[in-house]
């Protein structure tokens, strides 16, 4: 295959990951809410362009975690812009700049190389 150009490999784990395949199970706004590293019985999911990850084996987005203002939502917006503030972590992203938009898409290859894929918000 000549031409062939593979993709870079910033972004792979330092330890391989084995992970399910992608699941498209319809998640609910609601049921995603609840599943913020705090409720108990509950997974802790975070939405990234609509695409829900099980983040639960990481605590960094548990209850004391660094990331925990990201469990339970879909923030787009603060991962493209790099923030850590709860009124950024919102759905909304398509206004953003193109910069931002790059920013997005590789939170959404780290994610993707990292964590399962559990469903899609409906």
């Amino acid at each position: 295959m000549s031409g062939h150009v593979e993709e870079p490999k910033k972004f792979e784990p330092r330890k391989p990951v084995q992970l399910d395949p992608p699941k498209s199970d319809p998640i609910s706004l609601d049921y995603l809410s609840k599943c913020d590293g705090i409720n108990e019985g509950y997974p802790t999911l975070v939405a990234i362009k609509r695409t829900v990850f099980d983040v639960s084996g990481n605590p960094a987005y548990g209850a004391k975690g660094q990331y925990h203002v990201f469990a339970g939502k879909e923030p787009n917006r603060a991962l493209a812009q790099s923030s850590l503030k709860p009124a950024d972590c919102v759905p909304e992203w398509e206004d953003l700049s193109d910069k931002e938009k790059g920013v997005l898409a590789d939170w959404y290859t780290f994610f993707s190389k990292r964590y399962n894929i559990v469903g899609q918000i409906q």
